[in-house]
């Protein structure tokens, strides 16, 4: 079963993906953490056990579970498209499971104090171009809850302000869905437009002096976030933002996972339990330690 298997690894192995029915953001990422697994194969061979081995390597790799488990998928995408494409004979990835991974979030988002300092500082800002945009940002973000890629994909004509909607190009989903808008993101947005004299076209746009002008990216727009977070002292990721708008509304409606899904749009009630359960242990975490408050050390 060792053996070394005859295969034909493409010069150009990332052109294996050019055929692959995913968005070109998936597709990029894919071609980014491609070479760790190529650069295994030519340093140990190719054999039918080689995808097993990879997951071991990755085992060892002083990274979180999450971060392995996207070098093992790329890797599983690869090879199952080289069997398809004939270039290797058989699918070696048959019955290797994914490495286990908890459910729970690690990582908190932003807590009510923190949401209210961003919010307070951003109202103290000046009239001008620069911090509209800022405010339609982060209305968007944390009164809406958009992911950052779904921010990005925005253009102008995806806002009906005569329905006060939104449409929305959710992740992994082909078509846009409707979401509501509340009245302070309606007018955030309506000031944005009005003063940077949007009419068209990507409602988000860069304004580094590389990509001046073209659609703000993810990572653009993680770095204007992370700015504002760090300057605020306020030690969460950029996705916080959306941790903190599904918590919020699992505090108004607890336990109503179906209805928070509506307007989350989560696709997993699963995920949404996680959240729940999370609101609820924090609910309890006062009467758990006033129960060992008579023991001191």
């Amino acid at each position: 079963m060792n053996n070394l298997v005859e295969v034909t690894i493409p010069k150009d192995y990332t052109a294996v993906f050019d055929n692959l029915d995913v968005a070109e953001s998936t597709r990029a990422d894919y071609c980014y953490r491609l070479p760790l697994f190529v650069e295994f194969v030519n340093t140990h061979g190719f054999t039918p056990n080689t995808y097993l081995d990879y997951k071991k390597h990755l085992r060892t790799m002083p990274w979180s579970v999450s971060t392995k488990n996207k070098h093992l998928i790329v890797a599983r995408v690869f090879l199952k498209e080289l069997h398809r494409q004939g270039l290797i004979p058989t699918d070696i990835t048959h019955n290797v499971k994914s490495f286990k991974q908890s459910k729970k979030h690690k990582k908190r988002g932003l807590n009510d104090l923190e949401a209210k300092r961003l919010a307070t500082w951003l109202s103290e800002r000046p009239d001008t171009p620069e911090n509209d945009r800022l405010k339609a940002i982060f209305c968007l973000l944390l009164l809406q809850g958009l992911r950052l890629i779904e921010l990005c994909r925005l253009d102008v004509e995806d806002i009906d302000f005569e329905n006060e909607v939104l449409y929305v190009w959710g992740k992994g989903q082909d078509d846009k869905d409707p979401i509501i808008l509340l009245p302070q993101t309606v007018s955030c947005l309506r000031q944005y437009l009005k003063s940077n004299g949007l009419k068209e076209g990507a409602l988000f746009r860069s304004n580094s002096h590389s990509q001046m002008g073209q659609r703000l990216s993810t990572r653009g727009l993680r770095e204007i976030v992370m700015v504002i977070f760090k300057m605020l002292n306020i030690n969460k990721t950029a996705h916080g933002t959306r941790h903190f708008y599904t918590s919020q509304l699992l505090l108004i409606m607890p336990g109503h996972l179906i209805d928070v899904a509506l307007y989350t749009r989560h696709r997993s009630i699963e995920m949404l339990r996680v959240y729940d359960n999370r609101n609820k242990q924090d609910y309890t975490l006062d009467k758990v330690v006033s129960a060992f408050a008579g023991i001191n050390f």
